[in-house]
């Protein structure tokens, strides 16, 4: 075969045969690890470690991600049809062009300037979902008119006042259109992120010493955030002001983001959002179990991306159990180390519906700038389409039901109790 994917003339054999702007990137950042490291270089250090980093001292549950990730292996079938290999899927009663989404990532602007409006373009052109964040640096409104087809909202519940600020956010998400609103609820606590402080993170940012070396040692960086501003908590802006400072937002957002959502919160966010209502940051069975009698359209299992609580179990071995739990009465979503369309293709085996990345856009965009959004969409497509298709996959409801090992996933009792971890086994 060549080396051609239709985005170019190929001339010749291999991987190098095809030219064209896009093939060049694939080339030089043929894997989102290429771009991390890329990233890590071209950013400075406080805001490459925020987006990086885990919770406390290390990262330890983001590695843990990754290795419960690699460890899932999936059965390949062989000598069938494969051309007509299709990554198309529906969910919420919306078509998408391949079953990987943009995760909700809150702050990212200091990685970029306007990343969420670049990831959001990317996102419309590529047809898959964007999940804005509450604490996105570039507000709904606009994030919406950028991406009307693929816009999403994620909720960060702002407890004070019986939760006016929420339900005002809510109204807002339904006026502009999103498709389905996502109420985090793995963030009830602030956690301890030891290498956001020891590099003092703060926005607006304060020149410290090491915090200008850092600045200093990522030129590109610098230059960007000099041309475009800091990030700004823009959807606060209605409730601080039109004319707030960086700090007051700040500040606001500070304050107002205290505590986490309880079921009684989420029975009277269900009642005002008329579209599909999901849960994110579920790990537990029984928890699903709950969300489901509420009648919430989607479980996403996710532990924060490893950045909320170092015990949580690895992500992708929680969900054959809520899987098992909701039965079908609702839509498995799943974050947590989506890294390459190998990685979408475990998650649907083990019982997702859809996938989201989050760290693998963002580092394409910081790696590459305006480019990154559209260069992360195109590589998640296309590895989807291939490993589908050496896997023997013709579609994402094969995807589904391959036979997969899995021999980290969790197992509970009827009552919804952990009882470890399965030996290892085949599904499918």
């Amino acid at each position: 075969m060549s080396g051609s994917n239709g985005t170019g003339a190929a001339r010749g054999w291999g991987a190098g045969a095809e030219e064209s702007p896009a093939a060049a990137l694939r080339r030089r950042f043929p894997s989102f690890n290429d771009l991390q490291r890329r990233a890590r270089r071209r950013v400075s250090r406080f805001a490459y470690d925020f987006v990086a980093g885990g919770v406390g001292d290390g990262a330890p549950n983001v590695a843990h991600n990754r290795a419960a990730m690699d460890a899932v292996r999936i059965l390949p079938r062989y000598a069938l049809d494969l051309s007509q290999v299709s990554t198309e899927t529906e969910i919420f009663g919306r078509r998408y062009a391949a079953p990987v989404g943009v995760a909700p990532m809150g702050n990212i602007g200091m990685v970029w300037p306007r990343i969420d409006a670049i990831l959001a373009a990317a996102a419309q052109k590529a047809r898959i979902p964007y999940v804005s964040s509450t604490v996105a640096n570039v507000g709904m409104e606009e994030l919406a008119r950028i991406a009307p087809d693929s816009f999403w909202f994620q909720l960060y519940g702002l407890p004070g006042d019986n939760h006016r600020l929420s339900f005002d956010l809510i109204k807002r998400a339904e006026a502009v259109g999103a498709h389905a609103l996502a109420i985090t609820l793995d963030v009830p606590m602030r956690q301890k992120r030891v290498h956001d402080i020891r590099n003092g993170l703060v926005l607006p940012f304060r020149y410290r010493p090491r915090t200008v070396l850092d600045i200093a040692r990522a030129p590109f960086w610098a230059l960007e955030m000099l041309r475009r501003g800091q990030p700004r908590f823009e959807n606060m802006r209605k409730y601080v002001g039109e004319n707030a400072s960086i700090a007051e937002l700040a500040s606001f957002t500070q304050r107002h983001m205290t505590t986490g959502v309880t079921w009684e919160d989420i029975a009277r966010f269900r009642d005002a959002w008329p579209r599909a209502l999901v849960l994110k940051g579920l790990q537990h069975p029984a928890d699903a179990e709950k969300a489901v009698a509420l009648g919430i359209d989607g479980i996403w299992v996710s532990n924060h991306g490893g950045r909320q609580f170092d015990a949580a179990p690895a992500s992708i071995d929680t969900v054959p159990a809520i899987a098992a739990a909701v039965g079908g009465r609702a839509k498995i979503l799943f974050d947590g180390s989506i890294r390459s369309g190998l990685d979408v293709l475990r998650s649907l085996a083990v019982g997702a519906d859809f996938c989201f990345a989050g760290r693998a856009f963002c580092y394409s965009v910081a790696a590459l700038g305006e480019a990154g959004g559209d260069h992360a969409a195109a590589a998640f497509a296309e590895e989807i389409r291939t490993t589908f298709g050496q896997a023997g996959m013709r579609n994402v409801a094969e995807a589904a039901a391959a036979t997969v090992l899995h021999p980290g996933a969790v197992r509970f009792d009827l009552d919804g109790n952990a009882l470890g971890q399965e030996a290892p086994r085949a599904r499918g």
